[in-house]
């Protein structure tokens, strides 16, 4: 007799499965893959790029974050969005509240799929401030700190427990996927 998993309850609570070789990260963007590697280095994952590997990039055409990460020309999406806020009337940072959200699947051959998703709230600023990280990181201020995610560095926004507390979307994400999927490095 089988049972129904319980509301919230990941495909790796019912029966998952342990990374165990080398990776394909299904992405072009260099600024993902340095994270995703970055995140992996500790468990000795062996990691290449779709791109690497000369696969095409995987479609985007679904209507959810686990379907989706938009946005190639962040230095104008930033823009767009700015628009759009201003548009709103969107001066005060309680109407600029938003938050980032990752998305993690791992697939096997056989097509078994685990997902991962972890969000990060916070405000968005303009200007634009800071240099590091990619994407939105410079206009995105998380909750509880001064700086944007463009201002702080690589170390600050994925280093893991013990090292620090996993504050990006996409650590939060990783720290699912790594208790469910990853032997302890």
């Amino acid at each position: 007799m089988s049972a129904a998993p319980a509301v919230g309850e990941s495909a790796c609570a019912r029966a998952h499965r342990k990374i165990t070789g080398p990776l394909v990260i299904a992405t072009h963007n260099p600024g993902k893959l340095a994270e995703m590697r970055e995140l992996l280095m500790p468990y000795g994952i062996a990691v290449s790029s779709a791109g690497e590997l000369g696969l095409s990039e995987p479609p985007e055409d679904g209507t959810t974050f686990r379907a989706n990460a938009r946005g190639t020309d962040f230095g104008r999406a930033m823009e767009m969005v700015e628009e759009r806020l201003r548009a709103r009337g969107a001066q005060s940072p309680a109407q600029r509240r938003a938050h980032f959200v990752s998305a993690l699947c791992v697939a096997w051959p056989d097509r078994h799929v685990e997902e991962f998703e972890a969000a990060v709230d916070g405000t968005l600023v303009w200007p634009p401030r800071g240099n590091e990280g990619f994407g939105y990181d410079p206009m995105f201020l998380p909750d509880g700190h001064a700086r944007t995610f463009g201002e702080m560095s690589r170390r600050e926004k994925h280093a893991l427990p013990p090292a620090g507390r996993g504050l990006s979307h996409r650590a939060r994400a990783f720290l699912k996927l790594a208790e469910a999927c990853l032997d302890a490095p």
